[in-house]
This record gives C-alpha cells, structure tokens and sequence, in this order.
C-alpha cells in the first residue's frame, strides 16, 4: 500500500519571483527559506560523517576477518576476535543513526527545494501530473472562461459560501476539476460584484474562499503539478501552519479584500459614466449636440424662455440681441433640438428666427 502520509506536511515556496497577481508570498517567506537551506546543509553534512565513519568501520571489520583467517599465533587470534566483537557492537550502533537520520528525512515537510529529488530506489507508477500548459488567443480564453462559467457557476458559488477547512477540501475533492484557473476568476469577479451591491460582509466571505483557491493555484505553480493534487496539500498545511504561516493567510486576504474594495469603487465610477455617456447619446438633437449642454450655455434671459415655454418672449429676447449672437444661440437650439424650425423656416435657412416671426 502506497504510503501517502508524506503529503500532510508540504512547506509552500518562497522565493519564486514570478508569482500570481493577487498572492504576494516571496518577501513573507524569503528568510524562511534561508533557515530551512541551512537546515538541510547541516543535517546532509551530518549524514555524510556518519556514512563516512561507517565505512572506516567497515573496512576494519574486513581487516581484521581477513586476519583471523590466516593468523597462526593464538595471541594475536584472542585480541583480533575481542576487537572484531567490539566492532560488531558498534557497527549495530551505527546502523541504528542511520536509521534514524533516514526516518528523520522522510518525515521532513516536502519544499520545492526538495520536492524533484528522488525519494525512492524503485520505479513509481503513479507520477504527479504535471501542470497543462496552453498556449491560447485572448479570445479562446474568454470562451473558455464563460463556458466554464456557465457550466459551473453553481459549484463555485456552492464552495464560495463554505467557510472551514475541511468543509473546502471535502468539497474540492468531491469536484476537483474546480481547482484551476477560471474558478479564481469567476471568484474575484463575483466579490467584485457583490461588494459594488453594498454586500459588504458577503464579499468577506467569499474572499476567504477566493484566496484559498489562488494559495492552491500557487502551490500548483511553485511545485509545477496540476492543481489538482494540491488540494489535500494546501488544506493540510494551512490547518496545521504556525503562526507565521496563518498570518501571511491573513495578511494577504486583507490586501485580497482592499483590492476587491477599490476595483468595486472604479467599477461604479466607470459604469456611471457609461451610463451617463449613453444617456446623453440618446438625447443628442439632429445637429448632434447635447441639449442639457446648450441650454445650461444659454444666457439667462433664453433659459427664462424656454423653462416658461414663452414662445413671444423669446422672440422679444432674440430681436433685442445683436445679429450674430441670436444666430449663434439659434443654431446651437435647433443642432439640439431645443428649436424645432418648422419646414418654411428650415427651407428658406433662418434658423436665427422662431417660425412666428416668418408668419408677420
């Protein structure tokens, strides 16, 4: 039976440069690296002076066999074979801290520095899958994302909602075809979205969660295996983490949380504006131009006009004003369709006057 109980410990990655976007791991566990380099150094340099005393006491136990096959006194016979026994005592002493130091090894949490060294003498059938690399247009990727999406929308929102450990990874090995890329997208999207409803305390859920799955897709990354298989490894590391380790879970769900806030509020900024924008499209007179513009660009006396629907009023106002500006003001009212010129008016092209005046 294949002993799986090397995957409960996994120490995640430290120093790689080229991370995700939204984890930000490497300077948190940069000086954890170095300590567990110089952890090794030490315990490799100790197993080699074992090995290397071992193999002197080896060599004397030949020797000393070798005598005895062709010594004639019998002195000499007696302290060789005293010897040879007190050479047998150690040599199980030995065999003993080498025992130890391999038990040592394997129950050693699995790192990247670590994890592509091999762990067996034997050939292993079951091989990690490695991670699928395709190569996609921009295009393919977002029909990959929405049928995804579609597809899955329920399960994701389902694992979104879960809030402990277990319950996430009972979940994600009931559907592990979750854990991958589309799944964080759809993640950061949807708390993007529920944080820009005001569904503040909702996001905070659902963040905890996102990041779950990008620590998942991280460690994927680092160890170079399809996502996947680090499930069960990413879910009993944060459960039995020390301090450090859940702080940095934490420290990055906060920055997770204050991204998600800001993208939420340039969001509602930028579909305002979209908003504002189509409106004043729709608005927009036969010449093209805005009329809530052009009547706030008015002189006051035209506003009055307008705002009282004061048809002689305004012509009053226009007669009054000097040619050029009630040709100005005219052109831009009927370019906005604030003035509507009836066909005379439009045909004969004096638009600086309201049809009224044409009729005296």
């Amino acid at each position: 039976m294949v002993d799986y109980s090397k995957w409960k410990n996994i120490e995640l990655s430290d120093d790689e440069d080229d991370t995700h976007p939204n984890i930000d791991t490497g300077s948190l566990f940069r000086w954890r690296h170095q300590a567990r380099v110089e952890r090794m150094t030490e315990q490799e340099k100790e197993k080699e002076q074992l090995q290397k005393k071992h193999e002197e006491h080896q060599k004397r136990m030949r020797e000393i066999k070798q005598k005895l096959n062709t010594a004639d006194m019998e002195l000499d016979m007696s302290k060789m074979k005293l010897e040879l026994s007190e050479l047998e005592k150690q040599e199980e002493e030995y065999r003993k801290k080498e025992e130890e130091l391999e038990k040592k090894e394997r129950l050693q949490p699995w790192n990247v520095d670590t994890i592509s060294k091999d762990g067996f003498t034997k050939t292993v059938i079951n091989k990690p899958v490695p991670r699928k690399k395709e190569e996609m247009t921009e295009e393919e990727r977002e029909e990959k994302y929405r049928k995804f999406s579609n597809e899955n929308g329920k399960l994701i929102k389902e694992y979104g909602m879960l809030r402990k450990f277990e319950d996430s990874k009972k979940f994600l090995l009931e559907y592990p075809h979750l854990a991958c890329d589309e799944t964080a997208n759809y993640l950061v999207m949807w708390c993007i979205g529920i944080e820009m409803d005001g569904k503040t305390e909702l996001m905070e859920h659902v963040s905890h969660q996102c990041i779950c799955m990008q620590f998942i897709l991280e460690l994927a990354k680092q160890l170079d295996c399809d996502p996947r298989t680090c499930i069960s490894p990413f879910f009993s590391r944060i459960q039995l983490a020390d301090q450090v380790y859940r702080d940095g879970f934490e420290d990055e769900l906060r920055a997770f949380r204050e991204r998600v806030r800001a993208r939420a509020v340039a969001k509602k900024e930028q579909l305002a504006a979209e908003i504002e924008d189509e409106e004043r499209q729709q608005r927009l007179g036969p010449g093209g131009m805005d009329p809530v513009e052009v009547f706030e660009s008015l002189p006051v006396e035209m506003q009055d006009c307008f705002e009282k629907r004061e048809i002689g009023l305004l012509q009053q106002v226009i007669a009054n004003m000097p040619e050029d500006q009630a040709k100005y003001h005219m052109k831009r009212c009927i370019d906005s369709g604030l003035w509507v010129p009836d066909a005379k008016t439009a045909a004969q092209g004096e638009a600086e006057e309201p049809p009224e005046q044409d009729k005296k």
